[in-house]
């Protein structure tokens, strides 16, 4: 392959990310090199093992825990808490269950963004790796990428509060092209979904009334996910960008606790992948 500048973009999706865990995990088997990797919520998760050079994490972490309910309980959710366990997903996991090798994650030369929602303006907020200088401040942000309203606390990093980093920012594909990098991208949706107007907007707004910025993401984001759909679908069709993307999500959601679905659709992935090893592989050369 030429030496041309290439960037991984990684949709998140809740356990939707299996799929993509599964792709990842071939183009790792291919050995391809990405000059940078962009991911929000799983997507960012999903990466940061690739950066650190652990692809079996994203399959293990994504599956293994689903019935734990440090990792998700409806209980911590009615009483008060996070669906997810973040305290558990973003500190017990990482640090001591199934340690990252923070080491590789820091000394590989890949750039990795990470996408969060700034509460208050509402504005997409991207964090490339050397503006997290301890692993206490990648967690941190990629705690924030992954905390969905109504489902997360909103998370405090220097003096702003950021939530989940798809409501402004689903699938980072400008921050990629700005960056006059070949995209490539892995989607977690099938060919031709759309998304409908959130149906929980009244409820944000009277658990968030001081977010004014991110309210008024989340009351059009569906147009703007659309939209971005639209320009993906054009831009593969000019073979501007490469597109992996589930022929079915097999119903899995953001939320799954069926590990034999959940093993499927990181199977679905890397079968997938591999599928269009060559077609990839032309697209890169």
């Amino acid at each position: 392959m030429k030496e041309t500048a290439t960037g991984l973009v990684l949709e998140g999706g809740g356990l939707r990310g299996n799929f993509s865990a599964g792709v990842l995990r071939h183009i790792v088997d291919l050995k391809l090199a990405f000059t940078s990797i962009y991911g929000v919520s799983m997507g960012a998760c999903n990466g940061a093992n690739i950066v650190s050079g652990q692809p079996e994490r994203n399959r293990i972490t994504n599956t293994r825990f689903v019935d734990d309910s440090r990792y998700l309980s409806y209980l911590r959710l009615v009483k008060g808490g996070d669906l997810f366990g973040m305290d558990f997903i973003f500190g017990d996991i990482p640090r001591r269950v199934v340690p990252i090798d923070y080491k590789a994650f820091v000394e590989n030369p890949i750039r990795f963004w990470v996408g969060v929602t700034d509460c208050y303006s509402g504005e997409a907020v991207m964090f490339e790796k050397s503006m997290l200088p301890t692993l206490e401040d990648t967690l941190t942000i990629m705690r924030a990428s992954a905390s969905l309203p109504l489902i997360a606390k909103p998370v405090e990093f220097n003096g702003k509060t950021y939530m989940d980093g798809g409501i402004a920012n689903p699938i980072p594909l400008q921050q990629c092209l700005e960056h006059n990098e070949r995209p490539v991208l892995v989607l977690t949706q099938p060919h031709g979904y759309r998304k409908r107007a959130s149906k929980s907007v009244r409820v944000c707004k009277w658990q968030y009334p001081e977010f004014t910025g991110m309210l008024r993401v989340i009351e059009r984001r569906h147009t703007l996910y659309n939209d971005m759909l639209a320009t993906i679908e054009a831009k593969e069709k000019q073979g501007e960008i490469f597109v992996v993307r589930p022929e079915s999500t097999l119903g899995v959601g953001r939320v799954c606790r069926d590990r034999k679905k959940l093993y499927q659709l990181y199977d679905d992935g890397y079968d997938l992948a591999r599928k269009k090893e060559a077609a990839l592989l032309e697209f890169l050369a």
